[in-house]
Order: C-alpha cells, then structure tokens, then sequence
C-alpha cells in the first residue's frame, strides 16, 4: 500500500475528508439531523405501543412496518436511483417524511394505534428510496477507493453516534416534555436535511445516456432483471451482497432490546428509560466497530473479509451472554460488544460492493442489499415477538439469536473459496451485464 494511503486511513482522515469535500460534507450534515431525529423517533414510538396494547407483538409488528415494505418497494426503489439523479430521489424522500411523522401525533389512543402503523409503513417506504441513493451517491461524491473506506467507515460512525445520543436524548425528551415534542423535532430534521442535499454540486452521470424517466418505468421489470444477472456474473459479489442479509439474523434485537428495557433492566420503573440505555450501547458498540474499521483493515480488501468473518462471531457471542446478564451494566457491554461487531461487516461489505459495482447498477444493487438485511429482520423481528407473547422468556430469545447468529459466519468462511485464486474481486466497470 502506497504512504498515501495508510495515511488515507489515519484518525485524521475523517476530518481531511470533511474539510475538503464540500459535497460529501453536507451528505453528511444531512445524516447528523435527520438519524438523531430518527433515533429520537424510535424508541418513543416502542414504548408508545407498549402503553398502548401492552404486548411485544405490538412491536414486532411495528419492526416488521419499518422492514418489510423495504423489500417491496426495492425494483422500484433501485429504478428510480438508477434512473434519476439520486440527491433528487433524497429530497423527495425527505419532504415526504416531514408530514408521516407528524402524524404519529395523532396517536394518542388503542383504537389509534392502526395509524401508527400505517406511518411507519410510509416512512420506511420513503426510507427506501433515501438509503440506496445514499450509499450509491457516495462514490460519486468520493471517487477514491481510499476516500471511499473512509466515508462509509465515517458514515457508520455517524450512524453509531447518531443512535447512542439521539435514543438517550429521545428518552430524556419524551420524559419531560412529551412525545409529541420528539415527533415534532424528528419532523424538523427532515426539513433540514432536504435543505442540505439541495446544496450538493456534484455531477450525477450514471442516467445522462438513458431515455427520459417516466412513471411506467416503474412497472417495467426489465432493469430489475438487468441488475440480477449483473450480480450473478460474479459469485463475490454475490455472497457480499449477502453479508447484511446474514446480519439480518439478529434483527430479533430490535424486539429484545425494548422487552428487556420494558420487563428486566427497568430505570426508575420507567420502560423507555432502560431502552434507552440499551439503545445507547447498541449505538456506543457500533461507534466502536466503525470507527476501527479503517485503522484495522488498512484500505486491504483481504483483511476486509477476515473482518465480516470475526464480526459475525463477536456479534453471535454478545447476545449469548446478553441472555445470561444478571445486571443492565453487563447487558449494555454484551450489546455493546454484538454492534461492535455488526457495524464492522456493515462497512466492510459495502465498501466492497461500491469498489466493485458499475455506478449505472449501484442503485438497484443497493436497493437488493438492503431488501436482503430487511426481509430477514422482519421475519426473526415478528417470530420472537410472536414466541415472547406465547411464554416464551426474553432471554431465552437473545441466546437463540446469538446462537443462530453464527451460521452467517460458517456460510461466510465457506464463501472464501471464491477468492481463493488469489485474484480479487473485478473492478466497478469490468463486469458488463449481458
């Protein structure tokens, strides 16, 4: 590796590449405001359903809500941010959530709780035309394979960040001011991240050859069938499109975390106080794995791999021990520990699949990574909901999750094989669909 790049990866090079990428820079300023209101928004809409009906599966329904319609609206969701400029297909998706989420104010009564539902369904769907367009914008913003590593290791710092302060500050708000102050705000954050989108500069010419966009286009399977066959044509990228889909087997914890809050760690008998604290070391964890993604791996795609391997592990390992925590101190470090893990193979994955993927296909690839990651989220999300709901206790359902966590770990060491002439994966632009 040239000097250039090991210094690329320095703690310095997170705030190198802020200073000087002004595009990238406010990408990222609209992360900050919009996540923390994200964050703020979550945990309260928990524990305003477990007011409301008293059961997991309310949550489990609600994760479901914030999951599944992802992988619906993934074709369409790619075609539009492979079809559209993608700082476009963002601001729309911002705009929109200002007014979904000022309607959970409305939300005040069992017999309202159908539209909490319907606004978590509209918001994910916004949220999967914004996320896409996001991780397929960033090379276009960091062309350097070494900026590249940096801005999705900074991305997912931010993220862990975002998570840790906004689910803490979310409990606090909600405490003394009420929910509809954090409904209020999280809707104020949107309306600021669309004013920062709007000044990016950059020039998107992934759709500057293609025909006019029109709205049929988004019944028309042809492009999806397209980027299928692009990612069969090469068995690596393949099986790293599947690494957040194998991450998705601990997407039971978005039920086990507020149960525990709510039933076992309780803070001052307050539920949404001992999630926070839960949410709070998910978000310390993952601050931790991000952040020591590029120290660690060095801009080495080998080391990259070996990474997703021992994340899965450490990931499968915390929440075994999380079901055994007698205390919320231990609780917090297990989870700590599992998101460390989990925010690793996180970076790790997608910097390989944007150094490997045509930014023609970036959008629907991106789109098809995340429909993976959610599909399998909302369905460990509502079978442990479901299993809580029936007797089953709570820690029982963490030691399954660390147990089965452990099979994305085996398929992944398995699926070396496919590196293993030595060459590496083919550069973005070298594999043409047919």
């Amino acid at each position: 590796m040239s000097e250039e790049a090991a210094q690329s990866l320095s703690l310095a090079a997170y705030g190198r590449l802020l200073k000087s990428n002004r595009d990238f820079r406010l990408l990222w300023l609209s992360q900050v405001v919009s996540e923390i209101g994200d964050w703020l928004y979550a945990v309260t809409v928990y524990a305003l359903l477990l007011d409301l009906t008293g059961t997991a599966e309310s949550v489990g329904f609600a994760v479901v809500l914030q999951l599944i319609p992802q992988v619906f609206v993934s074709p369409a969701a790619g075609v539009l941010n492979d079809r559209l400029p993608r700082r476009y297909v963002m601001i729309f998706a911002d705009v929109a959530r200002v007014f979904i989420v000022l309607a959970m104010i409305f939300v005040d009564s069992a017999s309202m709780v159908w539209l909490a539902y319907l606004v978590l369904t509209l918001e994910t769907v916004m949220w999967s035309l914004f996320e896409p367009g996001r991780s397929a914008i960033i090379p276009t913003l960091a062309p350097e394979p070494q900026e590249q590593l940096v801005a999705n290791a900074l991305s997912s710092v931010t993220w862990s960040v975002n998570l840790a302060f906004g689910a803490g500050l979310g409990g606090a708000i909600a405490l003394h001011f009420g929910r509809d102050a954090v409904f209020l705000i999280d809707a104020a954050t949107f309306v600021v991240s669309a004013f920062l989108l709007m000044g990016i500069r950059a020039r998107e010419r992934h759709a500057e050859r293609l025909p006019p966009f029109h709205l049929r286009d988004l019944i028309d399977f042809k492009p999806v069938l397209e980027g299928l066959n692009y990612v069969r044509h090469d068995g690596r990228r393949l099986a790293t499109m599947l690494v957040k889909a194998g991450m998705g087997l601990m997407g039971a914890h978005w039920v086990i975390l507020p149960i525990f809050g709510d039933r076992v760690f309780r803070v001052a008998d307050s539920a949404t106080a001992g999630m926070s604290v839960l949410f709070m070391a998910r978000g310390v964890g993952s601050l931790i794995g991000s952040f020591s993604t590029g120290i660690w791996a060095k801009n080495d795609e080998r080391r990259m791999r070996q990474g997703i391997f021992w994340a899965f592990l450490i990931a499968g390992a915390s929440y075994v021990v999380l079901s055994g925590a007698p205390t919320l101190t231990i609780a917090a470090l297990a989870v700590m520990a599992g998101h460390a893990g989990s925010s690793q193979a996180w970076v790790f994955s997608t910097t390989m699949l944007q150094r490997t993927t045509e930014d023609r296909f970036r959008g629907r690839v991106f789109s098809a990574d995340f429909a993976g990651l959610f599909l399998m989220m909302s369905a460990v999300s509502y079978v442990a909901s479901h299993l809580i709901d029936g007797g089953v206790n709570v820690r029982t359902i963490a030691l399954a999750t660390g147990l089965v966590s452990l099979i994305p770990a085996l398929l992944w060491w398995r699926a070396q094989r496919l590196w293993s002439d030595g060459r590496t994966p083919p550069p973005a632009g070298a594999v043409q669909s047919d």
